[in-house]
């Protein structure tokens, strides 16, 4: 693997990127404290609180402009939401990581920027995590995952193996890339058990909604376990994710405020990251989460039923589930 890049490198690409967009410094936000609050939760083992909506930036990314996705993060911001979650164009986020580079220079520890890299081996991940950085203006992100691990692509041997990007993230970790690391997956749950059991891995980020549970499940085949060892729990997909490249969701609008309450009803979750395209969708599940109250268990158990119609009309639609 290669050595990582010196800080002073990264300030020079954050300069010079502003320049480049024609977007002037002084028309980036001084550090302050978000103007608005949010529910927070512990993040498992990381020890840190997090507002219980993250911001999803892939539709951004890839839907509006580089000036408007700094103007809609920055609004996030001051609603609330700290958490952002974001990867590289070639993973289906368009230009949101250098939206976020140029929203939040000179508020870099007002936010929690998480970022991913879609690659077994680790020489490439951490090729891949150093361009993610400079996208993103910074020297580190806060979180970096080994991203879809349930891919065809990502072979557990390879990924499990020697040079392989698990051994990424203990690196990045150690020398400083991140604050913490974790693993994403939409499918083949199975995969994740013999992560929690070799590697101590801080957060894990699923694909989870009252439809996709009759399908894949991590509600209850990976996240019990994750718990035990006080991994961070994070759910994606909460309304359903797109349909192929289209950043709607599958599950209909008139679910999603109940999708929303059913993700962070689950045992454990810390955050839901909901990918917001506009400020309407944004200030909706800011309310959301606002006015947030649990399901009991019986209304959980309920949903789980009530999606089964729709998981027989969407069937694997992530891939195989084992």
């Amino acid at each position: 693997m290669s050595s990582r890049i010196p800080r002073r490198d990264f300030l020079k690409v954050g300069l010079t990127g502003a320049a480049m967009a024609g977007l002037p410094l002084g028309a980036l936000a001084a550090t302050q404290p978000p103007a608005q609050t949010l529910p927070t939760r512990l993040l498992g083992k990381t020890g840190l609180k997090v507002p219980i909506l993250g911001y999803g930036t892939g539709p951004v990314g890839t839907q509006r402009t580089l000036e408007d996705g700094v103007q809609l993060f920055q609004s996030a911001l001051e609603m609330g939401i700290t958490y952002f979650d974001t990867a590289p164009n070639f993973a289906g986020y368009g230009q949101a990581q250098l939206q976020l580079g140029h929203a939040f220079k000179g508020r870099r520890k007002d936010v929690f920027l998480v970022t991913k890299c879609f690659k077994p081996r680790a020489d490439d991940a951490l090729r891949l995590l150093e361009s993610n950085l400079k996208e993103l203006q910074t020297d580190h992100a806060d979180l970096v995952y080994a991203h879809s691990l349930g891919a065809d692509e990502m072979d557990p041997a390879v990924v499990m193996g020697p040079g392989g990007v698990m051994e990424f993230l203990a690196k990045v970790k150690r020398e400083g890339l991140a604050r913490f690391v974790g693993v994403t997956g939409h499918n083949r749950p199975g995969r994740f058990l013999p992560i929690l059991e070799k590697y101590g891995i801080d957060v894990m980020m699923n694909a989870v909604n009252f439809v996709d549970c009759n399908t894949y499940d991590f509600e209850e085949k990976v996240w019990p376990a994750a718990a035990r060892k006080n991994v961070g729990l994070v759910a994606m997909k909460v309304y359903g994710g797109g349909s192929g490249r289209k950043a709607d969701s599958l599950l209909p609008i008139e679910h999603h405020a109940t999708s929303f309450r059913y993700a962070l009803s689950l045992p454990g979750v810390s955050c839901a990251v909901i990918g917001m395209k506009n400020a309407e969708e944004l200030k909706q599940n800011v309310e959301w989460a606002k006015s947030f109250s649990p399901l009991s268990r019986e209304e959980v158990a309920a949903l789980r039923t009530q999606g089964k119609t729709l998981a027989a009309k969407w069937g694997p639609h992530y891939g195989p589930v084992a």
